[in-house]
């Protein structure tokens, strides 16, 4: 395309393929992360089979760690003010510490695809923390929808007996549930600060906080026996850490500092399907009928709350 200015032709530079979809760039990252989120509770079945969920978390994040820190010099907050850390402590413990050290044991005592459901309870409940955080309007709709969404979930759990894939369900769908309101609260905390600090940044907190606090499992580590690292064992645990550990929340960051948190949340509904999809591939899991019935009671619960954030 040319214009003329005073007899001068001048060629305007076509637009990049980038810079012409940049608004796709965060949904792009949302997606990946919820995907990679989605296999993550397979590969954990795996590894908490055999290995203590400790050792299973502290690997996670000390393979997060090791990959991160060639980038340490920018990384390091530039806009750090007072006060800051009364926000930057538990957004670290309440994600990854004690997210991940309920989801370790839960997933302990239930399934990866009963796991996967209940995850999608996390947008209302980023809704309500919202509202109790951030002082952002909580519509009838989403407090309709968080009460339809928690009724599947106690339906989910207590319509499944104990079984060789589940041993307790009520107690694993239980942390599972506490573990996803830690997630809720951290997410509404990284909005939050994402305004001054990298997404980045923040995940490289996390995943620091993370490695100090599954310490623990580093001893347990040395006494398990090497007869237990499978060539599956070993895929799992790097693929837990490299992809899932610091590329997953690394993307889920990016992405929600871009766009309102409500709407970031939306893409958590995506976990579940594919917790399901890939534990039936890899672990043969299925869900009953019942199970079925209240899944789809904890989505329609998400979708009644989106409604009305749509309307609003």
């Amino acid at each position: 395309m040319e214009t003329i200015n005073q007899g001068v032709s001048i060629s305007t530079p076509p637009v990049s393929f980038i810079a012409k979809h940049k608004g796709l760039l965060p949904m792009a990252a949302l997606l990946t992360a919820v995907l990679l989120w989605g296999a993550s509770f397979a590969a954990m079945r795996i590894a908490v089979k055999a290995l203590s969920p400790w050792t299973v978390m502290w690997i996670r994040m000390a393979t997060a760690l090791v990959l991160i820190l060639p980038f340490t010099g920018k990384l390091m907050p530039s806009d750090y003010r007072k006060g800051d850390w009364m926000l930057l402590i538990p957004m670290v413990l309440f994600q990854p510490c004690l997210y991940f050290l309920l989801e370790s044991y839960a997933l302990t005592f239930t399934t990866s695809s009963q796991a996967g459901v209940i995850s999608a309870s996390v947008p209302l409940m980023v809704a309500l923390g919202a509202w109790l955080i951030l002082s952002e309007p909580l519509t009838r709709y989403s407090l309709a929808g968080l009460g339809i969404s928690i009724t599947g979930v106690v339906f989910l759990t207590l319509i499944e007996g104990p079984s060789d894939k589940a041993q307790n369900p009520l107690l694993g769908n239980s942390l599972e549930f506490i573990a996803m309101a830690c997630a809720a609260i951290n997410m509404v905390i990284v909005k939050k600060m994402s305004l001054r600090y990298s997404p980045w940044t923040l995940t490289a907190m996390q995943v620091l906080a993370g490695t100090l606090f599954f310490l623990p499992g580093l001893p347990l580590l040395l006494e398990t026996d090497t007869s237990v690292w499978t060539f599956d064992l070993i895929a799992a645990m790097v693929f837990l850490g490299a992809f899932v550990t610091l590329g997953a929340f690394g993307f889920y960051n990016w992405g929600m500092s871009r766009i309102p948190a409500s709407k970031a949340s939306v893409y958590i509904n995506l976990v579940p399907v594919n917790a399901v999809l890939i534990g039936w591939i890899v672990l043969g899991e299925a869900l009953s009928q019942g199970q079925l019935i209240a899944g789809a009671g904890v989505i329609c619960g998400v979708w009644l709350s989106q409604r009305g954030e749509k309307q609003r």
